[in-house]
C-alpha cells in the first residue's frame, strides 16, 4: 500500500545560495530580482503543510533553493525559465506560499519563483463581468476591490487572506461559496502561462477544440508558470439569508442535503456538520472571540508556532502554556475512546446560506426550508448561519495554537457522489481513530455529491511521535478513500503528500497521458520536478 512520503530534510541553516548563478541571472534581468540570502532561501523551503510546522520543532526544513527569483512581468518569468533550462536548474512557481500539501517544497534546489510582484489588476468588464488579474495579486484586496464596485468573485476560500489567482488555478481551489459561484474551474475563462520551454502561452475560453485551459487547472506548477488569468465576476448579492437545521441523523441529513442540490437549489453556502462538530459548534463556549477577526495572512500562520521562541515569556506565562500543552496532549492520546464517544452522538447541523436577488432568494429560501422539514429537520432560525459567516475565518486562527500546544492538526478533503458519501465518511472516520481525534463536515455540493472536510487530531510530546502519528492517519484516510472509490482531493491539491496515491486514481492510461502533456510542456523536466507523477 502506498505511505506518506519521506521528505530529505536539512537544518534551517544549512547550505548558501549559488554567487554564481545569481549574478548570471541578475545580468539578464536587472538588479533587484534575484536574492541568495539565507532567510529568503528559507521562507521558499516551505509552504503551509502542517507537517511542516513539526519538522520547525526540530530545527529542520526541507532543502531550500539555490536562489530566489522574484521578476516584475510576465516577459521576466519567461526569461527566468529559459534561464533555468539553459542551466539545468529547477524552477518552483511561488504565489503566497499556502499550499497545505508541500506542492512548493524544492526537492531538486533550482529557483523558487516568486510571483507576489505580478500583482496588477489589468482590467475589469463590467459588461461581459469578468477581471483579468495577474497570478501574484492577494485574494481578499481583490475581492475588497471588487466589492467597491458592486461586484464579487464569490471565490472565499479560507486561504483568502494569503493566496492568489495562480495558486487558485494551479491547485484547482473552492471557496467557501462554490455551491452557488462554482469552484476555480467554472470561473476560468482564460489564463496567460509561461511554458517550461519559456514560451508564453495565451488560452482562452469560448475555444475551439480541446478546452486546453483544462490542462492547467490542478497542473501544481509542473506544465509552466502561471502568470495571469481572466475570472467570470458576478453582482454583488442583494440579499444574504442564512439559517440552520438540525437532524436527528447524518442520514436523514444528507437525504436533505442531496435533495436540495438535485432540485436545483443553489445555497451559496451548505455545511452539514457530522454529530461531534455540531456538539461543538451548538455546545458552550461556541462563538467565542476570534469572530472579529480577519482572514489570516501568511505571516499570521506560518510564525504562530515560532513566537514561544522569539519571545521571552515570563514565568507564569510559562507555566500557563505547560499546562495547556499538558492538558492537550492528555487528551489528544486518548483519540481511540473519544472517538469511540463521538460515535455515540446522532444529531446534526446543517447551515445554509441563500444569496442573491431578493425575491428569487427568498423563495429559494421557502423551498429549501421545506425540503429540511420533510427530512425531520428542526428550524434553528437564523443564528446559526449568522455566527457561521462572523467566524468563517477563525479556524484557521485556531489550528497553529494545537501545534504550539504540543499537539498537530490537519485537514483533508475528499469527495464522491450521493450515493457513496455516507460509507465513504464512515470508511475514513474508522480508519483513521485509531491514529487521531476526527471529525468532518460535508461541503461545496453539487447536484451529483459533496466533499468531505476531514479535521484530524493527534498528540505530538515529540515531533517524531507527532509525525508518526499523523503519517500513520494520513496513509489510513488516503487507502480508505481510495478503497471507497472516491477522489483523494477536492480542493487542496496534490503536492507531495498524496502524489502516491494520484497513479492508482488516474490508472494506467491517465498516467500515460499525464506524463506525455508533462514532455510536450515541459521537455527539459524543470518545473517543480518530483510533482504530480515524476
Amino acid at each position: 500500500m502506498s505511505s506518506v512520503p519521506e521528505i530529505p530534510l536539512v537544518p534551517r541553516t544549512a547550505g548558501r545560495g549559488d554567487a554564481s548563478l545569481a549574478a548570471a541571472l541578475t545580468a539578464r534581468l536587472g538588479p533587484g530580482r534575484v536574492s541568495i540570502r539565507p532567510e529568503d532561501r528559507e521562507a521558499h523551503s516551505r509552504d503551509l503543510w502542517p507537517k511542516s510546522l513539526l519538522w520547525l520543532r526540530q530545527d529542520r526544513a526541507p532543502p531550500p533553493p539555490d536562489l530566489v527569483c522574484t521578476p516584475r512581468s510576465t516577459a521576466e518569468v519567461a526569461e527566468t525559465i529559459r534561464f533555468a533550462a539553459e542551466h539545468g536548474l529547477a524552477v518552483v512557481p511561488w504565489g503566497a506560499g499556502s499550499g497545505v500539501c508541500g506542492g512548493a517544497l524544492h526537492l531538486q534546489g533550482g529557483i523558487a519563483l516568486d510571483l507576489r510582484c505580478l500583482s496588477r489588476v489589468r482590467s475589469i468588464d463590467r459588461e461581459a463581468l469578468t477581471v483579468e488579474v495577474e497570478a501574484g495579486a492577494l485574494g481578499w484586496p481583490l475581492e475588497q476591490r471588487l466589492e467597491v464596485q458592486g461586484l464579487t468573485l464569490g471565490h472565499f476560500p479560507s486561504s483568502i487572506g494569503l493566496s492568489t489567482p495562480g495558486g487558485w488555478v494551479a491547485a484547482r481551489g473552492a471557496g467557501q461559496s462554490s455551491s452557488r459561484y462554482g469552484k476555480i474551474e467554472d470561473l476560468l475563462l482564460g489564463l496567460e502561462v509561461v511554458l517550461g520551454t519559456g514560451e508564453i502561452l495565451r488560452l482562452d475560453r469560448p475555444a475551439a477544440g480541446s478546452d486546453l485551459l483544462e490542462l492547467f487547472l490542478g497542473s501544481e506548477g509542473t506544465l509552466g508558470a502561471i502568470t495571469a488569468v481572466r475570472l467570470r465576476l458576478f453582482p454583488m448579492p442583494e440579499v444574504q439569508l442564512p439559517r440552520g437545521f438540525r437532524f436527528p441523523s447524518l442520514g436523514r441529513a444528507l437525504e436533505a442535503m442531496g435533495e436540495i442540490f438535485r432540485c436545483g437549489l443553489r445555497p451559496s453556502v451548505a455545511r452539514l456538520y457530522d454529530p461531534l462538530d455540531t456538539w461543538m459548534a451548538l455546545g458552550p463556549g461556541s462563538g467565542g472571540g476570534d469572530a472579529a477577526l480577519p482572514p489570516p495572512t501568511r505571516d499570521d500562520l506560518r510564525t504562530a508556532p515560532e513566537r514561544n521562541e522569539l519571545i521571552r515569556p515570563t514565568l507564569e506565562q510559562r507555566l500557563r502554556r505547560g499546562a495547556r500543552r499538558g492538558a492537550l496532549q492528555g487528551v489528544l492520546r486518548l483519540a481511540r475512546p473519544l472517538n469511540f464517544a463521538a460515535g455515540l452522538l446522532r444529531s446534526c447541523m446543517l447551515v445554509l446560506v441563500h444569496e442573491g436577488p431578493g425575491a428569487e432568494t427568498r423563495g429559494e429560501a421557502a423551498r429549501t426550508r421545506a425540503i429540511c422539514t420533510a427530512h425531520g429537520g428542526v428550524d434553528l432560525g437564523v443564528g446559526p448561519g449568522l455566527r457561521w459567516l462572523r467566524e468563517r475565518w477563525a479556524v484557521s486562527w485556531r489550528l497553529p495554537r494545537i501545534f504550539d500546544a504540543g499537539g498537530w492538526v490537519d485537514t483533508c478533503e475528499v469527495a464522491t457522489s450521493w450515493s457513496k458519501v455516507e460509507s465513504l465518511y464512515r470508511a475514513i472516520r474508522a480508519a483513521v481513530a485509531p491514529h487521531a481525534f476526527v471529525m468532518a463536515h460535508f461541503s461545496h455540493a453539487w447536484p451529483d455529491g459533496c466533499s468531505i472536510y476531514f479535521t484530524f487530531s493527534g498528540a505530538a510530546p515529540t515531533p517524531e511521535e507527532g509525525i508518526a502519528a499523523y503519517d500513520a492517519a494520513w496513509k489510513a484516510a488516503l487507502d480508505a478513500a481510495e478503497e471507497a472509490g472516491a477522489t483523494i482531493t477536492h480542493h487542496h491539491g496534490v503536492g507531495v503528500l498524496k502524489e502516491q496515491w494520484l497513479e492508482r486514481e488516474l490508472g494506467e492510461g491517465g498516467v500515460h497521458l499525464l506524463r506525455a502533456v508533462k514532455r510536450a510542456c515541459d521537455p527539459k523536466g524543470i518545473m517543480n520536478p518530483g510533482k504530480l507523477l515524476p
